[in-house]
């Protein structure tokens, strides 16, 4: 079974969907320090992941060992690749910027089907609900659903996004305007795919099934053709389904073939195409009752249309990238990438509930949305590596467009009271005009960094983007007109790293985004058009420390200063100030040669201009998880997450979010060197709690015990 420990040797062979087979790990540690990782000071838009392992001996010994190369250290590089590297080859020791990796081994490992699995064991983030049919992370207190992220290219259509293909999962904290543009003003989302592997051919295959009766099948398959390409598929097939009332599920599934070419000894090429087409049930929860909290008594009913609220998906992605190294000390990176998308749901839901005054009623509103999406992202990367004036330079430049045209229309139903005994037959009409829209968005961004070593022991890290933003837009409404609005903004970052020992980093960071007035889905220009883009200001300082072999501990201090545009009152549109600042810290460790331990821990806080705090922001979030291998062929894993309460709407004295404990637990069994059983079980002591809510009377239920039980094999 995969060993967690960051820079350990892991042992059997690659397995990009359940991890290394052999729970016996080699007692030999590798000494990182002078591994070059890639990482966050040098994040762009064009870089990718590609976690490896060298290939396996031709004779298998009792034990066996996989050697590490400077640039496919799983777990701890941001940015690697097998053939060249094409960002900053900087230790996430030395990144100024607080960050969490989740790998496809702990992906497999942990039972973790979707983002929000992830962002629950993740300090400084949490889920909110999206609606219930859309991936929607805090981070930082800064709610999203656009700052997600393909092998760093932008991907922010709204929809859940699957792991099947995934090599690792990374949540960079704070501003990240210089590589990844607008948006990311609490953090971002990167999603790093599996590529071809020359050189090697293997089968790989997992399948699960819950006892909610959902199933999830998957599998990967790597082929060398020649010496110089290989492809790879990775496919599945999932179907969901829920302990809630009516809610049947739905079904989806995914392909994505992948090729890679060495087009010589200086050329990389990678090439793939994805599809992905899913029906989702859609459930945005209960309403809450007098005391302002969920009202337990309906965590099994479905308030909705149980024939309606669905979502449908369907994607066909194209991308590409082509790297080269032009010199030693000069490499470059071309990225492209075309997706069209269809989407369309329908979403009825809880608007008003007086458990007071009448009980047994409830106020039922909704609508039909379609959105038809086409993205066309070019984005082109060059670093160098050079001395100048007795300082050591890696500068990065690079240059991104990025065409986007969507379609979108809404229907909405009138909202009609109905009994919650009555919920069953319930059903809906959507009769009521809401949007037809067309908007053209063209983006055009410039940005530079240059990390310089003024001495061995400190760095400065100087970058700074230019960004176009240019949104036409028109509305097809019987009254409706078209209209324009072009922002252009300059975002800088600034940060300084000490290293008083080769094991220990102390940094402080500046950094800025701004999110345009047309927001994150720009459906429309919105009533504050004229106005500036919000504007997001990270001030970010803490420690990395690697203390001891197979120990590392990382803390951050941040404050988030946010001048933004809210209505103050009915279309009365003013700027305020917003402040959320807090604290985390990391803890990674191999306690015995059978224990491993993971745990973090997130304080945050925040101000809002008019009063209170904003919504969705637990002030202490606390996750732990540990692996203990028990023999050579039995392990177990327990954890425990806790989120304090916190706000459903933003101010005081309003509905709250109760604060909870959840605790897992999962037992892994290695049939044989091909073959693991594993069961993980979720909520073990099936804590009544509601992680999310979309607004007042729509509070997510926290699924009750259950359990998965999985396969993973190679053949």
């Amino acid at each position: 079974i995969f060993s967690p420990e960051q820079g350990r040797n892991t042992v059997s062979e690659p397995d990009s969907i359940g991890g290394s087979y052999n729970l016996r790990t080699t007692n030999n540690k590798m000494n990182t320090s002078p591994i070059k990782l890639f990482a966050a000071a040098s994040l762009s838009m064009a870089c990718t992941l590609q976690a490896q392992t060298a290939d396996a001996s031709s004779e298998q010994e009792a034990v066996e060992t996989v050697e590490l190369d400077e640039t496919s250290l799983t777990g701890r590089a941001l940015y690697s690749d097998q053939v060249n590297a094409l960002k900053t080859p900087t230790p996430i020791i030395d990144v100024p910027q607080s960050l969490s990796l989740t790998t496809a081994d702990e992906i497999s490992l942990r039972g973790f089907n979707s983002i929000s699995d992830i962002v629950a064991y993740t300090p400084g983030v949490n889920m909110s609900q999206g609606e219930g049919h859309r991936d929607a992370v805090v981070f930082r207190g800064v709610r999203s659903t656009a700052d997600f992220f393909v092998d760093g290219v932008r991907d922010d259509v709204q929809y859940y996004r699957p792991l099947y293909n995934v090599e690792q999962v990374e949540i960079l904290r704070g501003p990240n305007a210089l590589f990844f543009g607008r948006g990311g003003a609490g953090g971002v989302l990167n999603r790093v795919t599996k590529k071809g592997q020359i050189g090697e051919n293997f089968n790989a295959f997992s399948g699960n099934i819950d006892t909610f009766g959902g199933a999830i099948a998957e599998i990967d398959s790597n082929v060398t053709v020649s010496e110089k390409a290989a492809v790879r598929i990775n496919a599945y097939y999932e179907s969901y389904d829920s302990d809630r009332d009516f809610a049947d599920g739905g079904d989806g599934y995914g392909v994505n073939p992948t090729a890679t070419f060495k087009l010589g000894d200086a050329t990389t090429l990678n090439v793939s195409y994805e599809r992905l087409d899913y029906d989702r049930f859609i459930d945005r929860g209960i309403p809450t009752g007098t005391d302002g909290e969920p009202i337990g008594a309906f965590d099994n009913v479905f308030f909705g249309d149980p024939d309606v609220n669905e979502s449908n998906f369907e994607a066909d992605i194209i991308r590409g990238s082509l790297e080269h190294n032009f010199t030693e000390e000069i490499k470059g990176r071309f990225d492209i990438v075309y997706g069209d998308y269809d989407k369309a749901y329908a979403n009825y839901y809880a608007t008003t509930y007086d458990q007071a005054a009448d009980p047994d009623n409830v106020t039922l509103a909704g609508y039909v949305d379609t959105t038809d999406r086409e993205s066309l992202t070019l984005s082109s990367t060059l670093i160098s590596e050079f001395e100048t004036l007795g300082f050591e330079h890696t500068f990065v430049v690079g240059a991104e467009y990025i065409h986007t045209e969507n379609d979108n229309t809404r229907m909405k139903a009138p909202d009609t009271t109905v009994a919650i005994a009555d919920l069953k037959s319930f059903s809906s009409s959507f009769t009521v005009f809401g949007d037809d829209t067309e908007v053209t968005v063209d983006t055009a961004s410039l940005y530079f960094q240059d990390e310089i070593e003024l001495f061995e022991q400190l760095t400065v890290v100087l970058g700074g983007r230019f960004d176009s933003f240019d949104i036409d837009f028109t509305d097809n409404a019987p009254a409706g007109s078209d209209d324009s609005q072009k922002d252009e903004e300059f975002t800088p970052r600034v940060g300084v790293v000490y290293k008083p020992a080769e094991d220990i980093s102390i940094y402080a960071s500046y950094s800025e985004t701004f999110v345009p007035q047309s927001g994150e889905q720009y459906p429309n220009l919105g009533d504050a058009r004229d106005l500036d883009p919000n504007e997001y200001i990270n001030l970010e300082a803490g420690v990395k420390w690697d203390f001891a072999e197979g120990y590392s501990f990382t803390a951050a201090i941040f404050e988030i200063d946010q001048d933004v545009v809210e209505e103050t009152s009915t279309d009365v549109f003013e700027r305020v100030d917003n402040e959320i600042k807090g604290f985390e810290a990391q803890f990674s460790g191999q306690i015995t040669d059978a224990w491993f331990v993971t745990a973090g821990y997130s304080y945050l806080e925040g101000d809002l201009d008019q009063g209170g705090e904003p919504r969705e922001l637990p002030e202490n979030m606390l996750s732990v998880w540990n692996y203990y291998r028990v023999s050579e062929k039995f392990a177990l894993g327990l954890g425990a997450i806790y989120q304090d309460e916190s706000q459903i709407k933003n101010g005081e004295g309003g509905p709250m979010l109760p604060d909870f404990w959840r605790v897992d637990a999962a037992a892994y069994y290695q049939i044989n060197d091909d073959f693991r059983l594993q069961v993980n079980v979720e909520n073990l002591l099936d804590e009544e709690y509601y992680p999310s809510a979309h607004s007042t009377h729509q509070a997510t239920v926290g699924e009750p015990i259950h359990a998965t039980f999985k396969i993973v094999g190679r053949f």
